[in-house]
């Protein structure tokens, strides 16, 4: 396979995402969804609509996200709706709740822990994709980027706890926290593969590396950001993407650094990554293009 091209561009400002996405030189057509993360309430460290709005005025996209699996102000569509509007999406985007209608069901012939993904229904409404994720640590993960953005991030409530217990029915939110974490890393890749052969490159992908807390947007309460800020990430393989930002992060002349490494290598956040390649969603072999 040859190697992926990532993007890169050191200034993190609006203007930045839209000029890194056009170098990708990939047109999203139709209804483009863009899966964002809405920031747990409390959370200081997502990021902010204001940040994506031009990017999604480029696209003419809507915003989308999943309910979650676990007690918070996005578990039902009720209360996530509310804090989209709270956190400022609704007042400038379209948003979308797509496992508000409940489950759309994928089928992973080839998947690894897991053979079908529960995602959200309204995914259906949607000819392509812009996933724009904010690169970080988390607590069970290890990272997240781009790949956990496919995968739990489009999963529908139901769908987050299946991945979560590798396969199991009816989980409960205990079960969670009881399963293997190699096969939870495993289901996480099979589940971004079934959504990549869904959209059948009709994706892009986008990882802003800045607030780099060990701690995902999730929480309600996170660390404190560990690292400065490194830049913006464009690439055409979320494999090849999330490579990259590791690679960023383990180059840092940061001592920060060792606190988000220490949290993604306990979790073995990079076999992720080698199940994804290993899927054949995409390559760790890159080459880096820095943007001035």
């Amino acid at each position: 396979m040859e190697k992926a091209k990532v993007y890169f561009i050191r200034e993190i400002n609006p203007s930045n995402v839209v000029k890194i996405f056009k170098e990708l030189n990939k047109e999203l057509k139709g209804n483009v969804a863009i899966k964002v993360h809405s920031g747990e309430r409390g959370n200081q460290n997502y990021l902010r609509p204001e940040f994506m709005k031009p990017i999604v005025e480029y696209l003419k996209g809507t915003v989308v996200e999943c309910n979650t699996a676990y007690e918070g102000a996005r578990n039902t569509t009720e209360k996530h709706t509310e804090l989209m509007e709270e956190h400022g999406f609704s007042k400038i985007f379209n948003v979308d709740i797509l496992d508000s209608d409940g489950d759309m069901v994928l089928d992973i012939p080839s998947g690894i822990a897991i053979k079908k993904n529960y995602v959200g229904k309204k995914m259906a409404n949607y000819d392509s994709m812009l996933v724009l994720s904010h690169f970080k640590g988390h607590p069970m993960g290890g990272y997240g980027g781009a790949l956990k953005q496919l995968s739990i991030g489009l999963a529908s409530s139901y769908g987050k706890r299946y991945i979560h217990c590798h396969g199991k029915e009816n989980a409960s939110y205990e079960d969670m926290f009881k399963a293997n974490q190699n096969s939870f890393l495993e289901a996480m890749a099979s589940a971004a593969s079934s959504i990549t052969n869904y959209f059948k490159g009709n994706i892009a992908y986008i990882n802003v590396m800045c607030n780099m807390s060990v701690d995902c947007d999730c929480c309600d309460v996170a660390e404190d950001p560990c690292m400065q800020d490194i830049g913006i990430l464009a690439s055409l393989d979320p494999v090849a993407i999330d490579e990259a930002c590791l690679d960023l992060v383990k180059n840092s002349s940061d001592p920060g650094k060792d606190h988000l490494l220490e949290r993604i290598n306990s979790r073995n956040g990079h076999y992720t990554i080698e199940v994804a390649e290993k899927l054949g969603i995409g390559t760790t072999e890159y080459e880096l293009i820095e943007i001035k």
